[in-house]
């Protein structure tokens, strides 16, 4: 399938809305067998031992809709020993994080998400974090991340400790040579796919 150009009389943010359109559109179509056995292997990843360790703090989401992964992700990572942090919208800004407690500790939220029930951590939370996986539609091969276009997590993972791996969490199918980019994106300094595991970015 042709994917949109990188036509110059374009803005990154029109060229980015015709990216999301077509990449929400064929994992629409992905079959729900296929995307629960892409999520049984993205948890396998995590809980190999060479992601995460035992111990660490790690920050995750909910997946909604045809987003990689499933709930059941979470449960593992809590079972192998990580301590797991979900984002909660509260506005335009940066997000917050809480704890997760099990399944039966979420609430719905916004856009459709699941959130943690109880105390509220702050945005600044997300520093105690060793690795964070991040929600994407298709990460590049230099990093750059293309998300749903609420920016909330851009405006998040400035706040991250030196050295922590953000990791986008995608299809092996949406992996590109170059998306388009706007100066307020936050590279990735690794992506994680169902079938090829964990790639690190140069």
């Amino acid at each position: 399938m042709a994917r949109p150009g990188s036509d110059p009389s374009q803005s990154a943010a029109h060229t980015k809305w015709r990216w999301r359109k077509e990449l929400l559109s064929e994992r629409r179509r992905v079959p729900a067998a296929v995307r629960f056995s892409e999520a049984i292997s993205l948890s396998t990843h995590l809980t190999s031992g060479r992601i995460v360790r035992p111990g660490q703090t790690v920050c995750a989401y909910v997946p909604i809709g045809s987003e990689p992964g499933s709930a059941q992700m979470l449960e593992d990572l809590a079972e192998f020993g990580a301590r797991v942090l979900l984002p909660v919208v509260t506005g335009d800004g940066p997000l917050d994080w809480g704890w997760y407690q099990g399944k039966d500790s979420l609430r719905p939220g916004p856009y459709g998400l699941r959130e943690p029930i109880g105390e509220l951590l702050g945005s600044f939370a997300l520093r105690i974090a060793d690795l964070v996986l991040v929600p994407a539609l298709a990460v590049d091969r230099n990093g750059v991340r293309l998300g749903r276009g609420a920016g909330h997590y851009d405006r998040s993972l400035a706040d991250t400790a030196t050295g922590t791996h953000l990791v986008a969490v995608v299809r092996d199918q949406e992996i590109f040579e170059a998306l388009p980019t706007e100066p307020h994106d936050i590279r990735m300094t690794a992506v994680l796919t169902p079938n090829r595991g964990l790639l690190r970015f140069a």
